[in-house]
């Protein structure tokens, strides 16, 4: 596999230089400043591209052209963002990238409650907590229908948990929630994010799921005809929240899109972490399943509670078994006679890193740890594969 490592551009904490020092080859990135459903001109594009070969690295995966809500509900000027997002498409395939990675989550990207939970080692990581996302979406934000989305005695736990909270506790689970996400197409104020549910409201799963078929069939063509691999990122987490249909949580679920879809150029991004959080998900029989549709991969581990909370573990510890996909994923380029590019995904926050300006699961040196970690199997799955141990 490619190793590779997201960068979220000139402003991003993490240098090229670190990235080169960290043992990536490769560059994961999107013109953010760019991400309101425009364009993407290839005077832009190029500008990443040199900046990025000039640090003695190649940029091969595109995380993520911007899919607007207007794509997902099919309203508004969603005509002219997906010919946007077509000639986005041609203008990095131009500049000899082939990979897209997207995602067609509607309203929120990925989401957590808690960017700094503590960790026994003294680090911190990412984790979704179940009991405080309800005290929020039905004791803070109060939406419409809220209680119904949630058993009561997650409710009545929520009441409990919410007692206990100190006073910045509610401002900074809505920080989390809706107004912050390294390069979010959209940041929300309660007002705003509640007129924005009401877009959804009379969506089902079924009607965004069909909406999600027409999109990718409309940019699919594009795709194959200049050479990208489409690459869908799943839900994050792959369960409904604030009421919002989900259509990319399961295997099942990005099956009916190749099904729908049959396009070479229509294929997934293996997020192990996204997956992996729903208890449903075999990721191992999922890499083997899918093989060749398996355009770019997301490597990092979560372990859950019974109640569906969950955090960010160690890269090979977790509940996914992080040394089968590997193995799998492995079996498919030997067979395939492909490189897919992947990155560490979601690294803690730990060592020096602890203090510094940092976005959120991407500082430095946990993704460099886990880099190493997931490197580390690469080689012992390479050499159990060659015979040169046993």
């Amino acid at each position: 596999m490619k190793q590779t490592w997201r960068w979220f551009g000139p402003n991003d904490p993490v240098t090229l230089a670190h990235v080169r020092q960290a043992g990536a080859v490769g560059i994961v990135s999107a013109l953010h400043h760019m991400n309101r459903g425009q364009a993407w001109t290839e005077s832009e594009v190029n500008i990443r591209k040199a900046m990025i070969e000039k640090a003695g690295l190649s940029w091969d995966v595109v995380e993520s052209i911007a899919v607007p809500e207007d794509i997902k509900t099919r309203t508004g000027s969603f005509r002219q963002k997906i010919d946007n997002h077509k000639a986005s498409i041609r203008a990095v395939a131009k500049a000899g990238i082939k990979v897209c990675c997207y995602n067609f989550m509607a309203i929120t990207d990925w989401t957590r409650t808690d960017l700094d939970w503590p960790l026994p080692n003294g680090g911190t990581a990412l984790r979704f907590d179940i009991i405080d996302f309800c005290a929020y979406d039905v004791l803070v934000l109060k939406r419409r229908d809220a209680e119904a989305d949630h058993p009561p005695e997650r409710i009545k736990a929520a009441k409990t948990r919410m007692a206990s909270w100190p006073e910045s506790k509610a401002a900074e689970i809505e920080r989390n929630l809706i107004d912050w996400v390294p390069a979010r197409e959209t940041v929300y104020s309660r007002e705003s994010f509640l007129r924005q549910l009401d877009e959804y409201r009379d969506l089902t799963v079924e009607g965004l799921r069909e909406h999600l078929f027409l999109f990718v069939r409309d940019i699919a063509d594009t795709a194959e005809e200049v050479g990208v691999k489409l690459a869908i990122h799943p839900d994050d987490p792959p369960f409904p929240l604030f009421g919002l249909p989900r259509v990319n949580s399961t295997q099942a679920d990005t099956q009916k899109l190749f099904d729908a879809v049959p396009s070479p150029a229509n294929g997934v991004t293996l997020c192990t972490g996204s997956y992996g959080a729903n208890p449903t998900n075999d990721l191992v029989q999922m890499a083997k399943a899918f093989g060749p549709r398996i355009h770019f991969a997301h490597l990092r581990n979560t372990t859950r509670d019974a109640d569906g909370s969950f955090y960010e573990s160690e890269h090979l510890d977790g509940d996914t078994d992080m040394i089968g996909v590997i193995a799998a994923l492995r079996e498919i380029e030997t067979r395939e006679n492909r490189e897919i590019p992947m990155r560490p995904d979601h690294g803690h926050l730990i060592v020096d890193d602890i203090g510094k300006k940092v976005n959120p699961g991407y500082s430095c040196i946990g993704r460099l740890k886990g880099l190493a970690e997931l490197r580390g199997v690469m080689r012992t799955v390479d050499a159990f594969r060659a015979g040169r141990v046993s």
